[in-house]
């Protein structure tokens, strides 16, 4: 799999100075915790789940979680589970099918061996399990079953805990409450691919919801969160993790309180009616809080509509003056340190300061590739969408 795989070779050509690169379920951890990009969520009660899959891996997508917690009733649990293993089973009979990275989200630590033993030979199309609501002390149970499950699937499985809890949300238990989630997910390093924002749970303990025209930024109790998160779990040092950005829930027209948000110069006049259409679906607050995500730490987004995949996949391509400063920063005659001007002639790239940027940068482009001089997300947005 590739981003922008789904489009023509001759049109990324034309779009990429570097093109995304290959990778499968099998590739390194480094690498998919990168590619995960917007990653798509659906119920596993969908009677056409497999179909779904491979729908939407045609439309882009390369990580998709199949859901049993928050997006399903109580009551229709078991039989979600059983519809979940058909539709694997299915998805496993078809060999010519391409895949996206696939997950489970679970409820309960002791579903995780289980749906590994009833999905037999096709837990060999599953790449993991999110974690709802974790802390250390519900998180701990959760990654003692993946660890008893990998062992006896023989399948590597990777952890992805959604960080939610109102523990985390509260001051007064906040730092201690990290302190745990970090020590719990530092054991296991090797099996956490990377850590996910569950933003409406924390708008639900407030009983706040954001406006389509504002960003989790926006709700400060939120960022405040979001803020502390990065700063204990998502340091470039290299003892953080890839921490995801939080869900967008709207996909359908709104009242609009506020002028849309999304200028006019960058699109050409070819492309005003593409910024028409997304304004029409309240996706330029999707695009300015994808590149908030990005300014403060987050890579990738939770998705809940297929048409967030790629607004999440054009924002995170490495801009050709991006790439251009990070491979000066990191040309090895700069060990030393030092300040150099832009190739762009535009900015200071101070060396020792930027560096960490400047190696994300480039973990970016490999997996989502680096445009063209004169390509940007508006003519990437034009190229995605399905004609």
């Amino acid at each position: 799999m590739r981003h922008f795989g789904h489009i023509a070779p001759q049109v990324r050509e034309r779009l990429f100075f570097q093109e995304p690169c290959v990778f499968t379920a099998d590739s390194s951890p480094r690498v998919l915790a990168a590619a995960l990009g917007a990653t798509l969520y659906s119920p596993a009660t969908r009677q056409k789940l497999a179909d779904d899959i491979v729908k939407q891996v045609g439309r882009g997508v390369v990580s998709m979680v199949v859901c049993l917690e928050d997006s399903i009733g109580d009551a229709d649990v078991a039989d979600a589970e059983e519809n979940l293993v058909r539709q694997f089973r299915d998805l496993a009979d078809r060999p010519e099918a391409e895949l996206p990275l696939l997950f489970i989200r679970v409820r309960t630590a002791e579903q995780i061996p289980d749906l590994v033993r009833r999905l037999g030979a096709a837990v060999r199309l599953l790449s993991g399990f999110v974690l709802p609501k974790f802390t250390e002390e519900r998180g701990i149970p959760f990654l003692e079953a993946l660890t008893e499950a990998e062992g006896a699937s023989e399948r590597r499985l990777f952890a992805m805990p959604v960080l939610e809890s109102p523990d985390l949300l509260y001051r007064e238990s906040r730092a201690e409450t990290l302190a745990g989630i970090f020590r719990s997910v530092d054991k296991y390093r090797d099996r956490v691919l990377a850590l996910r924002l569950g933003v409406t749970d924390f708008c639900s303990a407030y009983g706040l919801r954001r406006a389509p025209d504002m960003t989790a930024y926006d709700v400060q109790i939120v960022a405040s969160v979001i803020a502390d998160v990065v700063n204990v779990l998502g340091r470039a040092d290299g003892t953080g993790f890839t921490v995801t950005g939080p869900v967008w829930e709207y996909f359908r027209v709104q009242e609009r309180m506020f002028k849309p948000q999304l200028r006019r110069s960058p699109f050409h006049p070819e492309a005003d009616a593409l910024r028409a259409t997304l304004i029409e679906h309240d996706m330029d607050g999707l695009l300015r809080e994808i590149s908030l995500d990005r300014a403060n730490g987050l890579q990738g987004k939770t998705c809940i509509h297929p048409s967030h995949v790629l607004p999440v996949h054009a924002l995170s391509v490495v801009s050709h003056e991006e790439f251009s400063d990070a491979q000066d920063i990191l040309r090895p005659e700069r060990g030393g340190g030092g300040v150099l001007r832009s190739a762009y002639t535009n900015k200071m790239n101070e060396v020792k300061p930027h560096r960490a940027w400047a190696e994300r940068t480039l973990q970016r482009a490999e997996v989502f590739g680096v445009t063209n001089e004169d390509i940007g997300f508006v003519e990437l947005l034009a190229a995605g969408i399905p004609g």
